[in-house]
């Protein structure tokens, strides 16, 4: 059996082109996705627009008001005569949302205000405008080993889509992050609609945003990496040596023959970030802690008191 595209719509078989309309319209509001979040709701508003579509022009109408859906659909080979005749075949292939749009009604009325956002219309030439949902936003984290020389991460997304038949179901998408050396924290990648599907809506923007990844040596500061190394009050005084490992594995020794006061600090030149524009390397950055001690014996102050 057919479909009863009058029983779509709850109207009757002597329905005028007005109460087609209007029905049309009820039916429309009730059952839109943007609106009614049911599983359903999408496949059930297609086949309402299908129904509005054939009700709504005269010659569809008469050929489905005489030979039903198989005759309107180019089925109709034991309908007498042929059915509606050969070379006419009817098939809705229509955008439901679209239809709707230009189907002659205003979202500027009272009680229409659920359309305003997303939905404009102009009398006769009113349209549907799709809304894009808002931006999904990860944070990446990224080591300043793999900031130092570019990395490619693939990270995974789960999301929803819809099929055809307005069944919704989860999939699984990996999307490959170039990172390029040197990016800083806070650097966007975006890839433009990869979140959720959703009938009638544009799908968000899913977007990655790099942050630097706690490191145990080094704090960055735009291309330079901050070292802070601790000391004694002894060692302040009379000097001190150690090493430090870049971000490349290269064993970096730091000799300090001098006082070392509490403002002081050491440079060392092209071991720190790349610049992401010129590859040019900013510098480690070596600043000192110098830990103090709690007392003085007697001896002690008199030692420092003889001496300084």
């Amino acid at each position: 059996m057919g479909k009863d595209y009058y029983k779509t719509l709850g109207i009757p078989r002597s329905a005028s082109e007005d109460e087609i309309k209007k029905a049309y319209r009820k039916m429309a509001l009730k059952y839109h996705p943007d609106k009614n979040k049911d599983p359903g709701s999408d496949g059930k508003f297609k086949e309402i627009a299908e129904a509005y579509d054939v009700l709504s022009d005269k010659t569809k109408k008469d050929i489905y008001d005489q030979y039903g859906e198989e005759g309107l659909k180019g089925e109709a080979g034991g309908f007498p005569n042929g059915g509606p005749g050969s070379g006419f075949h009817y098939t809705f292939n229509g955008d439901p949302f679209h239809l709707f749009g230009n189907s002659g009604f205003s979202f500027n009325g009272a009680g229409n205000s659920f359309f305003n956002n997303g939905m404009s219309g102009h009398g006769m030439g009113g349209h549907y405008k799709h809304k894009q949902d808002p931006t999904v936003q990860h944070e990446l984290l990224v080591s300043l080993e793999d900031i130092a020389k570019g990395t490619v991460k693939r990270m995974k997304i789960t999301k929803k889509v819809y099929a055809h038949d307005g069944k919704c179901r989860t999939v699984d998408k990996v999307l490959t992050i170039e990172i390029k050396p040197g990016w800083k924290s806070g650097t966007k990648i975006t890839f433009p609609k990869e979140g959720d599907q959703y009938p009638g809506r544009i799908p968000a923007d899913v977007v990655f945003v790099i942050r630097d990844k706690p490191h145990p040596c080094f704090k960055r500061e735009g291309a330079d990496l901050i070292h802070v190394h601790k000391l004694t009050l002894k060692e302040a005084l009379l000097g001190t040596q150690f090493e430090i490992t870049s971000l490349e594995g290269q064993k970096i020794p730091i000799v300090i023959d001098h006082i070392i006061k509490p403002n002081f600090h050491k440079k060392i030149e092209n071991q720190g970030l790349p610049s992401p524009k010129t590859g040019q390397k900013g510098s480690i950055i070596v600043k000192f802690d110098i830990k103090f001690p709690d007392t003085l014996s007697t001896q002690a102050k008199n030692a420092i008191n003889e001496f300084l």
